[in-house]
C-alpha cells in the first residue's frame, strides 16, 4: 500500500510516454487518426472493432493498449484539425509496402465484427485510392 503511489507513478509516466511517441511520428499519428476515423464509419463504436485496434497497436507499433489514453485524448484533439485526406497525405511519398499496411490495418477493423457497413467501406475505399490502390469492395472474411 506503501507503494501505492509509485505503482500510480509509473503508469501515469508509461501512458506520458506512449502519448509522446505517438506525438513524435506524424506517419503513426496520421495511421492511427484513420484506424480510429474507420471505427467511427459506421456511426458507432463495437467492441471487435477497438480490440483490433487495440491488438494493432500492440502487435504493429508495440503501444501498450492499456496505457493509451494520453493517446487517445491527441487523437481526439488532432481530429478536430485534420481531415482523412490531410491524413492520407502523409502516405502519400511513403513506400507503397507502407502503405499496404495501413490498408491491411483499416480492413482488418472493418471487418472485426463481420457486418460491414456500406460507410465503411466506402471510407476505405476512398483512403484506398487515395494511398494509390484500386480497390472497389472490402469482403467480408471467409
Amino acid at each position: 500500500m506503501a507503494f501505492a503511489w509509485l505503482e500510480a507513478l509509473k503508469t501515469r509516466l508509461e501512458k506520458d510516454r506512449v502519448a509522446r511517441i505517438v506525438a513524435e511520428d506524424p506517419a503513426l499519428t496520421a495511421e492511427l487518426l484513420l484506424l480510429f476515423r474507420v471505427i467511427l464509419a459506421d456511426g458507432e463504436v463495437k467492441q471487435r472493432e477497438l480490440d483490433a485496434f487495440k491488438r494493432i497497436c500492440r502487435d504493429s507499433f508495440g503501444l501498450d493498449p492499456d496505457a493509451m489514453d494520453g493517446v487517445y485524448q491527441y487523437l481526439h484533439d488532432f481530429a478536430y484539425e485534420t481531415t482523412a485526406a490531410q491524413a492520407a497525405e502523409v502516405f502519400k511519398d511513403l513506400p507503397q509496402e507502407r502503405r499496404q499496411v495501413l490498408l491491411d490495418h483499416m480492413i482488418t477493423i472493418v471487418q472485426a465484427d463481420k457486418d460491414i457497413d456500406m460507410r465503411e467501406e466506402r471510407f476505405v475505399v476512398h483512403i484506398a485510392d487515395m494511398l494509390g490502390f484500386d480497390i472497389t469492395e472490402v469482403t467480408k472474411p471467409g
